[in-house]
């Protein structure tokens, strides 16, 4: 596909991402319906989730209706095109229900060979960084750039915890591995937009495990074309999947480090 191209669909990701902020926007600040949990007590989605993705898979299948869509909360729809979207309409839930401007719209489109365009957009900040593959990295001000430490004891580190209360305990007691052989800890709450912000440099470097693809797909790209790295370890030990991001340089050490707190 060719450079033109690319940028048609991050132009369009971006369309349906500012389209679905607008509309959560509109809920964060009104009252909220339609709470319900999803695998857990603790995973919950709402009427202002639906909302975002129908705006998202409307825009999406509108200018490209032969795409496949993924979407989080069951919205999507089968394609014939070869590439592929994959959405998270409201990264963050927890936050947005309780009111912590912290939490983002996550669009990324795939082909055979990974990501080709991506967008996380942060409403509450206006700001939006995308992505294309070849493309580079940008936040509207100018390129992004992970940060070149080449220390993990120097680094900032960003984390999330699962939903399920087996996982979690088994996340604290890895973090209270971690966490000596590190600058320090931030979890925000928002995986999305914790990998925008290792590419912008704001983070050194993230970890969390069992997340689903639509929250990582976006940010993925991001950092390979910032100059860092995401990989996804195996699961192991009762625990599912791991995503590790970071600088290039860091990448050997996170994944030290991260595999290591496994015990």
């Amino acid at each position: 596909m060719s450079e033109p191209e690319r940028g048609t669909l991050v132009d369009l990701a971006r369309r349906s991402a500012h389209g679905a902020g607008d509309v959560l926007l509109e809920h964060f600040d009104g009252p909220l319906s339609g709470v319900e949990s999803k695998s857990t007590r603790t995973d919950l989605v709402s009427d202002a989730d639906r909302a975002a993705e129908r705006v998202i898979v409307e825009t999406i299948s509108g200018a490209r209706p032969d795409d496949e869509i993924v979407a989080e909360e069951g919205g999507g729809k089968q394609g014939t095109s070869g590439l592929r979207w994959l959405v998270d309409p409201l990264d963050g839930t927890t936050n947005f229900l309780w009111r912590l401007p912290h939490w983002a719209v996550s669009v990324a489109v795939f082909d055979d060979d990974g990501p080709l365009a991506a967008v996380v957009y942060d409403p509450s900040r206006g700001e939006t960084f995308s992505a294309s593959r070849a493309g580079g990295a940008h936040d509207g001000l100018g390129p992004l750039r992970v940060r070149a430490e080449a220390s993990l004891s120097e680094a900032l580190v960003g984390t999330g915890f699962n939903y399920a209360a087996d996982e979690r305990a088994r996340q604290a007691g890895r973090l209270a591995r971690m966490i000596p052989e590190v600058r320090d800890v931030r979890r925000h709450g928002a995986a999305a937009l914790d990998l925008a912000w290792v590419a912008a440099g704001r983070l050194d470097a993230f970890f969390e495990t069992g997340l689903a693809p639509w929250d990582w797909a976006a940010g993925a790209l991001l950092i390979r074309e910032a100059g860092g790295a995401l990989e996804v370890l195996p699961a192991r030990d009762g625990s599912p999947e791991c995503v590790v991001a970071s600088s290039r340089a860091l990448m050997p050490q996170l994944r030290a480090l991260v595999s290591g707190a496994y015990r």
